[in-house]
């Protein structure tokens, strides 16, 4: 057995270090130059890239992360890479932090029976982020797609927020909220910017997801900005819009940012709602009943929001020629000698609008009359010459328009169904008649008699006003279809006026207002265009087609806003390029997103089901890519916000 040293330690026969040691490693890194500098670029580096991996994918690259520096990189947060072969990348953290343990694997046996014993064993670790490459920084600053990959170990350093809020690119003047994980880095759009917005937008998301915060934002910021905002109501929820909001947890959530409750001012608003019907706000100071203008439908778009079958339609279209026919025998339109109303009546496309000045209840009596001419046994009025006989007329027809009651429109009624000589078959006839009935009877068209005033279009598209059409008491989704479909031919036609004028003025030199930046926000958008019905409303769907492809050069914007974006059909996310999607769990309609919305990191897919209220994906094509967004609180006055 060795014998023990002095201090009791057996002697193992094994040298130990010389005492002059560290000396020794000091005179050695004298002679060699001395201590290696600290790299210049990997000051304030969080961390460094890391080699790739056989599953790593283009654009991507991980990096690693000290322990003490894991709250640096949160979700979202901008780096620039400062590759080693002297190119620098900016990226944004799309995955991690995640903590894993220094040599060992997280699953490692050791760590798992601690673990599940209760124990607590914590081995020295590290962080990993996955970074999602924006591009290459240019000199100048600018982005330029990347040709390479950082090389590994460059070192990563976080953006400060202004140099983050530069390369995110919201800034604008309709403020959304604030990216998640940038407590000062706010989102807004740009509403001078024709790329933006006359593009169309869509808000989705499931009842409780915060749409309806978002769309009062919206409403709220774009007024201010100077746009024209229409928004079509279903519920009446927005109907208190011009009031501060009182509801506890929003006026909580605005103190947290720093906001201050408010409503759009009351002299901008002014609240519509349908002659006969309620609205949700009586005590408006700016509240207008109107009614509809039948001739400014297409009669497509009429046999398709009445669900007319083939032959009723066919029957519906001779009943239009012969109105129009009789309108112009009777001087209603055109009248004699008035060049504008007979270019009007030469230029008249039925595919787009309807005949001018046509009513509904002249049509409903052309309909009735050839009805009853139609119900008339054979043989019956045969008293007369076949001459009179084109004349003659059933005892008991009795006609609505007090035009057509008269001698003279009893005589060119009879004259132009004689002439058209109407298909029979008295079923289809009766069945075209009930339906029309059924829309005489809502009495919300205009008419002569009780002379409920339209809409004034041109009031509507008036800078920095707000004005909101209160559907909730139309009753039924039909009544709601036929509003959308007069008010959207209406505002196209005065803003298409309106950019002609401008073009004009321009071109002759002179000064002239721009036209005025317009946005239409349908409510319940599915009820108006869905994908059970996109067949058998086609020609609906191609007015609003035409719409939206007009509004992009003219400054018309349609915002799309719906808690079942299933039943938006594939056509209408055709005309959509902005999003603002707030928490949907249904994993299909995700999927189906997905397949529709580009652009958006398969990591923000993964957070979509659990988005809390107010928090958004946003997706516009100024901003440098989609982002999470926490949606500012709306200051305004909701009727139902939870």
């Amino acid at each position: 057995m060795p014998a023990p040293d002095e201090n009791g330690h057996e002697d193992l026969g094994i040298a130990g270090p010389p005492s002059d040691l560290l000396q020794q490693v000091k005179v050695d890194v004298d002679r060699a130059g001395g201590e290696m500098a600290p790299e210049p670029d990997r000051a304030g580096a969080i961390g460094a890239t890391m080699f790739d991996l056989p599953g790593s994918t283009d654009h991507t690259v991980a990096a690693l992360l000290p322990q003490n520096l894991l709250h640096k990189a949160p979700s979202q947060a901008l780096v620039r890479i400062k590759s080693r072969d002297g190119r620098k990348y900016l990226a944004m953290v799309t995955a991690g932090p995640f903590a894993e343990p220094d040599s060992l694997r997280g699953d490692s046996h050791i760590l798992v029976n601690v673990t599940a014993r209760g124990g607590v064993y914590l081995p020295p670790y590290h962080g990993r982020v996955q970074l999602a490459i924006l591009g290459e920084e240019l000199a100048d600053g600018s982005l330029a797609p990347p040709r390479l990959r950082p090389l590994p170990n460059s070192p990563v350093s976080t953006l400060r927020d202004d140099e983050a809020a530069g390369v995110l690119g919201g800034e604008g003047d309709i403020r959304l909220g604030s990216v998640v994980g940038y407590g000062d880095v706010g989102v807004s759009i740009p509403s001078e910017k024709k790329a933006v917005l006359p593009r169309h937008l869509a808000v989705l998301g499931t009842t409780g997801g915060g749409k309806s915060t978002t769309v009062a934002r919206l409403i709220q910021e774009a007024q201010a900005a100077g746009m024209a905002v229409i928004l079509l109501d279903v519920e009446g929820e927005y109907t208190h819009i011009h009031k501060p909001t009182d509801n506890e947890k929003m006026l909580t959530a605005l103190k947290d940012r720093g906001l201050e409750p408010a409503g759009v001012p009351a002299e901008r608003t002014t609240l519509y709602h349908l002659v006969g019907r309620d609205t949700t706000n009586r005590e408006h100071p700016h509240r207008r009943a109107f009614s509809l203008q039948f001739a400014r439908l297409s009669p497509y778009a009429i046999m398709e929001i009445l669900n007319l079958s083939e032959p009723q339609q066919q029957r519906f279209m001779n009943a239009y020629d012969i109105a129009r026919e009789m309108m112009r025998d009777l001087e209603i339109f055109p009248t004699k000698r008035d060049a504008d109303q007979e270019r009007l009546a030469a230029e008249y496309d039925e595919f787009e609008r309807g005949y001018p000045r046509l009513t509904l209840s002249l049509l409903l009596d052309v309909v009735g009359a050839c009805h009853a001419k139609a119900d008339r046994p054979a043989g019956e009025g045969r008293r007369r010459s076949a001459a009179e006989d084109d004349d003659d007329e059933p005892v008991d027809f009795r006609p609505f328009n007090a035009r057509l009651a008269s001698p003279d429109g009893k005589k060119a009624l009879w004259k132009r169904i004689h002439a058209a000589k109407i298909q029979g078959n008295v079923i289809s006839w009766r069945a075209l008649l009930g339906r029309l009935g059924r829309l005489n009877r809502l009495k919300v068209f205009y008419n002569d008699e009780e002379r409920h005033e339209p809409l004034n279009y041109k009031l509507l598209l008036k800078p920095g006003s707000v004005s909101i059409v209160d559907l909730s008491d139309s009753g039924a989704s039909q009544l709601n279809n036929l509003v959308t479909a007069d008010l959207l031919h209406g505002v196209q036609d005065v803003q298409e006026a309106e950019y002609a004028a401008y073009e004009d003025s321009a071109a002759a030199g002179s000064a002239a207002a721009k036209p005025p930046r317009v946005l239409i926000i349908i409510e319940e958008a599915h009820e108006f265009l869905s994908t059970e019905r996109i067949d058998k409303m086609r020609r609906l769907f191609e007015q609003v087609s035409t719409i939206a492809r007009r509004g992009r050069k003219r400054w018309l914007s349609l915002a799309f806003v719906t808690q079942l974006p299933q039943r938006l059909p594939a056509e209408v996310y055709g005309l959509i390029n902005s999003y603002v999607l707030h928490k949907i769990t249904d994993p299909h309609v995700v999927r189906e997103l997905q397949r529709t919305v580009s652009g958006i990191d398969e990591s923000l897919w993964g957070r979509l089901t659990g988005l809390a209220p107010g928090q958004a994906i946003v997706s516009f094509p100024h901003l440098t890519r989609p982002l999470l967004v926490a949606i500012d609180p709306a200051p305004c006055k909701l009727r139902m916000v939870d």
